[in-house]
Formats: structure tokens, sequence, C-alpha cells
């Protein structure tokens, strides 16, 4: 049987990591909230700009931009790996390194290269530890992630994409679907295709069959600017996705260990009791044995 000091020591160790797991929940749960405002108010329009470049693209008979055509004789792709600043959320993080890592290396089975961009201190520790080579690394890109810290992020990889520097571009991270679904997914930012716009515009219209435009200024001159502020918007939501998710999973975490937290007390207070009553009923056992030996 446990010593009642220990297990007063334990018991009150836990419930002060039960009252920091329940602090860390309902904070999690606040920023959650405003990560889903961000992420929600977001994709109306890029999702009505998804619509708009399908429609023009179709109705302008297939009209192309470089940023939508292969760049031949590029050295590799770059890949971007969107993990979190912090811990303590679950399997976040290591769900989006297995599926970044699955991709790089079935890339590299293919032939093909993979530069990594991380973002977030826990990729960035990842890679060192494996002794993986990384491109590049930001941790600025936190909990609130602004449409002008990706903006320059996007142009850079327009630039050197249609330098021919990379022959693709693609970014890792966690989609939010909903508070209780999300999923690691490899998506491709560069070349554009215009398969998911085209989905989108789909849905969107419903039967009502498809839109006839009358363009002014032309077709290709609304391309030029169209599709440059789609891959920027597509990047932003894919930080504002990840930030959302990192706050559920964490937001689930730490609901789960405040549960276990509780559940633990519990059993050092059944412990605890079961030791004192032993220890009374000994006591006691003491007290009639000296009685009946002096009788």
């Amino acid at each position: 049987m446990a010593n009642r000091r220990v297990l007063v020591k334990r018991r009150k160790a836990v419930v002060n990591i039960r009252k920091i797991t329940r602090t860390m929940q309902l904070i999690a749960t606040a920023r959650f909230q405003a990560a889903f405002n961000r992420a929600t108010a977001t994709k109306p329009y890029t999702d009505q700009l998804a619509r708009l470049i399908a429609n023009l693209a179709r109705a302008t008979g297939g009209a192309r931009h470089p940023l939508q055509e292969p760049r031949e004789g590029a050295s590799g792709g770059a890949l971007l790996v969107i993990t979190s600043n912090r811990g303590l959320c679950g399997g976040y993080n290591g769900n989006v390194l297995r599926t970044a890592v699955a991709f790089a290396d079935e890339r590299r089975e293919r032939g093909e290269a993979s530069e990594l961009h991380v973002f977030g201190k826990k990729g960035i520790a990842y890679f060192r530890f494996v002794r993986r080579a990384v491109a590049s690394a930001a941790t600025h890109l936190g909990d609130s992630p602004r449409f002008d810290q990706a903006e320059p992020l996007a142009n850079d990889l327009m630039r050197r994409f249609l330098a021919g520097e990379v022959a693709s571009v693609h970014v890792t991270f966690m989609r939010f679907l909903s508070a209780g679904q999300q999923r690691a997914e490899v998506v491709q930012l560069l070349p554009l295709s215009a398969d998911s716009a085209q989905e989108t515009a789909a849905a969107g219209s419903g039967a009502a069959g498809e839109l006839i435009y009358e363009f002014r200024p032309g077709a290709q001159e609304l391309l030029n600017e169209l599709l440059p502020a789609a891959v920027r918007m597509r990047l932003f939501q894919c930080f504002t996705d990840a930030a959302v998710s990192e706050q559920v999973a964490r937001m689930v975490a730490m609901k789960a260990a405040t549960e276990s937290a509780g559940e633990m007390i519990t059993t050092l207070t059944r412990q605890y009791n079961r030791a004192r009553q032993t220890q009374i009923t000994m006591e006691l056992l003491d007290i009639v044995g000296g009685a009946n030996a002096l009788s």
C-alpha cells in the first residue's frame, strides 16, 4: 500500500496540472473562435475568385497563362510545410510532417527533388533532428497569419516559377473541414490547375448553366490580374486553415488531458482513502491487542 503522504503529494500535483490544462483549453477555445472567423471570412472571396477564373477560361475557349504552364527543365519542386510554433496540440504536427515526408519521398523515388520551406518551430526542429536539408525556415506566421505576410512569399514563389527555378510548388498543411474534422493534405499551388476551380464553379453555378461574359478589358488581361491574385489567396487560405486546425487540435488535446487528470485524481483519492482506512484499522487492532494483553 502506497504511503499516504506520497499519495497526497501526487494528488496535489495532478490537481495543479488539471488547472493548467483546463486554462489552456479555455485559451485554445477563444483562439479557435478568432481563427475560425478569419478562415471562414476569406473562403467566400477565394471560392468566388475560383468560379470567375473557371468561367473566364471556359468562355474564352481555354485561355492560358504562364502560371498554368508546366516548367520544363527546372531542377525540382518547392514543398512548403506548415506546422505550429507550439506543441500540446495532439497529433497535429505529426500528421502534417508524415504527409510531407511521404510526399517528398515519393517524389524522390521518381527522381524529382523537393526543396523544403518549413514554417513553424515544430517542423524546423523535426527536420533538424532527422538531418534533412531545409531551404528556408520561418516562424513569424503564427496563430494569426495576415495576408501581407503571405503575399511576399507568394510573389517570390511565382517569380521563381516563371523564371524556371522550380518546376512546381506544393503546400502541405492541415485542411480545416469542420470543428470535428481536419485532414493533412498536399495541394498543388503552381502550376495553377484549373480542375479545382472548375469544380468549384460547377458547384456554385448549380442548375443555372454556364455563365456568359462580355470581357472588357480582354480575357488575357483579366487572367494576368486574376491568376496571381488566386495564387496569393490560395496560399493565404492554407495558412488560415492551418491556424484554425491547430487551435482545434490543441483544444481537443487539452480537453482530453483535463479529463484524464480528473480520472487520475479520482483514482488517487480512492487509493488515499483505502490507505487511510487501512492505517486506522491497524491502529485499532493495536489498541485492542494491547487492551487484551492488559486484561
